[in-house]
């Protein structure tokens, strides 16, 4: 496994690509650029002065044997490949033995989140989420949330989804202001427009569609087309109330949402989701860092490093409520 190897070991290693791009050097010399993974985790690696034969054979979702250096870049841990060939059929050559996938198999998520539904008592909310998840179900519960930053792996979408739909539990129980059916609606379809926006959990990969409207433009037009085939009024209050949420999830128009959240519980989402995906990044980017050392810098995150603490405070905090 990746997580099991340090700086300046040499070593054997069978690996999932999950990213090629082709690149050129300054002198224009092709290389590709590759993500490697299992489920420990993910590196980068160059693959230096490669051929079309290469380009051809290397691309996401095949599974490689590898023999290398681990090294680093920029502070970053990098493979230097040393040898590199496909996986042949005698080999552990199925890519679902290297992929990250939810920690929440897909059949809990669906029973969770079916769960919820029956706590969104809205009858036009109820039906427009039902009818979206029944129509998107095969992706909504294997695509990611992301290509990279957070919750970049199979299942990742629902899982998200579902984190923040709890959240917006545990938020509505204190605050009793706010409308719970309208705040579940929108944490369970905010990110729906990724079913379109994005190509699959194996090479992922933003697509035209994704690259030129976005998920949450696309996720507007998917509740639309929800509510006309139920009959439902688009000026209705309760249709623009949840088109809102998705809207302006991202909470400011730099960081894509159209329009800035204008009502309780869109402000809420928005904070929700920013809570939620940065506890992902944050935990993952720590979670590779040696203990008593601070994490590399996280671009979305502040562009800070964060510090692993010697003394694992979660079990500490287990500990000390017995």
């Amino acid at each position: 496994m990746l997580n099991e190897h340090k700086k300046g070991e040499n070593y054997s290693i069978y690996l999932l690509i999950k990213s090629a791009e082709k690149r050129m050097t300054s002198k224009s010399s092709p290389y590709i650029r590759l993500t490697l993974t299992d489920r420990s985790g993910e590196i980068q690696a160059n693959l230096w002065d490669a051929s079309e034969e290469d380009v051809a054979n290397y691309v996401p979702g095949k599974v490689v044997y590898l023999n290398v250096l681990q090294d680093e870049y920029q502070s970053k841990p990098q493979l230097k490949i040393q040898e590199i060939r496909l996986a042949n059929e005698t080999e552990p050559s199925d890519p679902s033995l290297y992929e990250i996938s939810s920690p929440v198999s897909k059949k809990e998520l669906q029973s969770q989140i079916n769960d919820l539904l029956f706590q969104i008592t809205n009858p036009t909310w109820n039906r427009v989420v039902r009818n979206i998840l029944n129509k998107y179900a095969d992706k909504y519960y294997e695509y990611p949330a992301a290509e990279k930053i957070h919750h970049a792996y199979r299942g990742g979408l629902a899982f998200h989804s579902l984190s923040i739909a709890k959240l917006a539990l545990a938020v509505s129980d204190l605050y009793p202001q706010i409308n719970r059916s309208l705040l579940l609606a929108g944490a369970l379809l905010h990110d729906i427009g990724k079913t379109k926006e994005l190509s699959g959990p194996v090479g992922t990969e933003y697509t035209t569609e994704g690259q030129l409207l976005g998920h949450i433009v696309i996720g507007d037009e998917i509740i639309v087309q929800a509510a006309e085939e139920l009959g439902f009024d688009l000026n209705s209050e309760d249709m623009l109330l949840l088109r809102h949420l998705i809207l302006s999830h991202h909470n400011k128009l730099e960081f894509g949402s159209p329009i800035q959240p204008r009502e309780l519980e869109a402000f809420v989402l928005s904070k929700l989701d920013d809570l939620d995906s940065h506890i992902q990044l944050i935990t993952t980017t720590v979670n590779k860092t040696s203990a008593g050392n601070f994490s590399e810098k996280i671009f979305a995150a502040d562009n800070q490093a964060y510090y692993r603490p010697k003394t694992d405070l979660s079990e500490k905090s287990d500990q000390n409520d017995d």
